[in-house]
């Protein structure tokens, strides 16, 4: 067996040069051709194409800045550096990370909502709009793209934007590594990988098992994932890819949200009822999915997917209007077929892509008596079906070397429907149908080289998930007064280098909401209402610099200015009727100003560091923009380096989160029954691990 250092994978020689050329290679740069490096492809559009070649913002995010001396709890690691992109919620499990996409995402209460998000061309994104995180393996993703805006003219509902996650490929040399870390607050991980590539293969699978007691009371959690990814040459250009990935999480306690006074005692207490009732979530699943691709005629090309998710689920809560158990046994699946083919019209190089998309998910809910922790008589029994139906037609014809117009339509039609089998307190069996056209214009136009200016109208709609449409008398059925809500979104932007070094992004949008979704917690429980009008107005920078084959900096910055346009709220108590009136308020959930900073330094020796500022400005907790949540600051220092000991290439690391131990709170819960909006974080918390690899020959 002969022994070689990989520069493909987590060799610091790769990382180094990946970080020279940062501005390309992960995320808000220019697009632009550099020395050694190709330009940066993007695959979430459906057609692949460079960066600087799509009118819309899109940042790419590399392996190096996934993985490399990173803990790997949540999305957020790596993704902080987006512009726009705000996240919360990474300590508690059992609700999953909240994202928020120029204020799509913001609603959620558990999970994610209106963003759609793919792992190797295979939806996470439920067809009812409402997806998770928790299957994902960071260990053994490759790169992240992500959509900044409207996409539902690609996607469908649900699509305020897109993460479209890749995982790795095996390279060229089979390898096999592993990874152990460990940290306080009970953090453990091990991860082992392996893959390869053969004539006709190239292969992947990845083991992960990750434990963490959490900083607050009852807040433990344990997660196993199991993924592989095969990539078939069927020769004359013809490509299986297989994936598969099977997630048990038999334990993610929830310690649920504290009030003030409570954060003031004790930010490390859970709710007192949560503890009591013993709230938290399990789930197994389990996704398998193929995308086949053959060439189709002169110029074309003919891609088929199919996929099918298992999911086994339960979730305690701790009251409403008694304590009850969630019992969710879930199954979804789809496929599509996209037609793609290039041509001249007119004289000019145009390409288009054709398709259609077909999901449906089948949901078994049922709710059990929580006897504090032990499960009771049955309260609820219904099956819940979703439907998805959508086509669309993507188009690029390019007028000259400089301009080229984009144009995208689609329709959708989406269904719900429950059955009730809980007769008892009589029949909520009905049927929703809803549907939408979603259209894109877009332009870019070439200023220079390394100069390109780009503008679209892109919209988005989203029905409510299947737990949105709960009805708020806590029965069957689902709520006849929500709807979907509808966005427009205007953006022009710059993005551009100056030199091989320095590169940077500007993006100015307005949207518009018809419709808004926004949840109120009676008593630990979400239900949803729609606010009238919303509109959203930003801008968001990005700066990459690299004075040194050693330094590479970047900066990302966003300021928004999300309120309610119209949303008046009338309820009834008795013979009083009240009316609130939001109009104006901002949405709760939001920041105005998000920063993002980060200065790494890599030597030619194996050594790195890296260290990253996020400021989070004040954000309301309520629609009434009562309750204030103040600022914070949060940096994290990551060090490592890389040797070669005999045959094995050892790369140790360590981290400190929140280095200097900043009080802040991990998630808010909006508009939360009882003032109990606060998820305090962990202080100052120190992890470390080390690397451990090997190529086969």
């Amino acid at each position: 067996m002969k022994v070689k250092i990989r520069t493909t994978r987590h060799s610091l020689t790769a990382y180094i040069v990946t970080s020279i050329f940062s501005g390309v290679t992960y995320a808000q740069g220019a697009g632009v051709s550099t020395p050694g490096l190709e330009t940066v492809v993007v695959e979430a559009t459906r057609m692949s194409n460079p960066l600087n070649r799509i009118p819309a913002s899109i940042s790419v995010v590399q392996q190096d800045e996934i993985q490399l001396g990173r803990q790997q709890l949540g999305l957020d690691e790596a993704l902080n550096r987006v512009p726009g992109l705000f996240m919360q919620n990474r300590y508690n499990f059992a609700r999953d990370l909240r994202i928020s996409i120029r204020g799509f995402g913001a609603r959620s209460s558990f999970g994610i909502r209106g963003i759609k998000i793919l792992v190797d061309g295979i939806p996470e994104t439920l067809p009812d709009g409402s997806g998770q995180v928790d299957s994902i393996d960071l260990g053994a993703t490759r790169q992240i793209e992500v959509i900044r805006g409207p996409s539902s003219s690609l996607y469908g509902n649900a699509s305020g934007g897109v993460i479209n996650i890749t995982s790795e490929d095996g390279p060229e040399i089979p390898f096999f590594s592993a990874r152990l870390a460990a940290g306080e607050h009970g953090f453990q991980k091990l991860q082992l990988k392996s893959g390869g590539e053969t004539d006709l293969m190239n292969y992947f699978i990845s083991l992960s098992n990750t434990k963490i007691d959490g900083y607050r009371t009852h807040s433990q959690a344990e997660n196993t994932q199991f993924s592989g990814r095969f990539n078939f040459d069927l020769g004359e250009n013809r490509n299986l890819l297989a994936v598969f990935n099977s997630t048990d999480q038999p334990i993610s306690n929830d310690p649920g949200g504290i009030n003030a006074a409570q954060v003031a005692e004790d930010r490390r207490s859970a709710r007192d009822r949560n503890v009591t009732y013993d709230t938290g979530e399990t789930l197994n699943q389990e996704r398998v999915g193929f995308v086949f691709s053959t060439p189709a005629g002169t110029n074309g090309e003919l891609t088929a997917r199919t996929y099918f998710v298992s999911r086994d689920f339960q979730n305690k809560l701790p009251q409403f209007p008694v304590a009850d158990s969630v019992d969710l046994q879930r199954s979804f699946a789809g496929g599509g077929v996209a037609y793609t083919h290039s041509s001249i019209l007119g004289g000019m190089p145009n390409r288009f892509i054709v398709g259609f998309d077909i999901d449906d998910q089948n949901d078994e809910r049922k709710r059990f008596l929580n006897s504090q922790g032990t499960l009771g008589s049955l309260l609820f029994h219904q099956d819940e079906n979703f439907t998805s139906h959508g086509i669309f037609l993507q188009n690029e014809l390019s007028l000259n070397e400089q301009l080229q117009l984009n144009f995208g339509l689609r329709y959708d039609e989406v269904e719900y429907s429950v059955t009730d089998h809980f007769l008892s307190d009589g029949d909520d069996s009905g049927i929703r149908k809803m549907e939408d056209a979603s259209p894109m214009l877009g332009m870019i136009y070439s200023l220079s080289p390394t100069l390109s200016l780009y503008s679209t109208m892109s919209t988005a709609f989203e029905t409510p998930s299947t737990t949105d449409f709960a009805h708020p008398s806590g029965g069957g059925g689902f709520n006849p007064t929500l709807g979907p809500q509808n966005a427009v979104n205007y953006e022009v932007g710059l993005r551009g280098s100056i030199g091989d070094r320095h590169y940077y992004e500007l993006a100015v949008f307005d949207i518009n909401v018809d419709d808004e979704l926004i949840p109120t917690d009676v008593d630990g429980r979400d239900f949803f209402e729609n606010a009238g009008k919303s509109s959203r107005t930003g801008v968001e920078i990005a700066l990459i610099s690299n004075p040194t084959d050693r330094i590479h900096t970047s900066l990302s910055y966003a300021y928004t200015d999300f309120v309610f346009d119209d949303f008046t709220v009338t309820s009834t108590d008795g013979d009083v009727t009240t009316a609130d009136y939001f109009s104006g308020n901002t949405i709760p959930g939001t920041v105005e100003h998000l920063l993002f900073s980060e200065i790494g330094y890599t030597h030619p020796s194996g050594w790195f560091s890296a260290l990253d500022i996020l400021y989070v400005h004040d954000q309301f907790a309520d629609n009434a923009n009562a309750v204030e949540v103040d600022a914070y600051t949060v940096a994290n220092l990551r060090l490592g380096f890389e040797t070669v000991i005999g045959s094995t290439v050892v790369s140790p690391f360590l981290g400190i989160n929140n280095l200097f131990d900043t009080n802040y709170n991990t998630d808010i819960r909006i508009n939360a029954f009882g003032k109990r909006y606060f998820e305090p974080a962990p202080g100052r918390n120190i992890y470390a691990g080390v690397t451990v690899s090997f190529d086969f020959l």
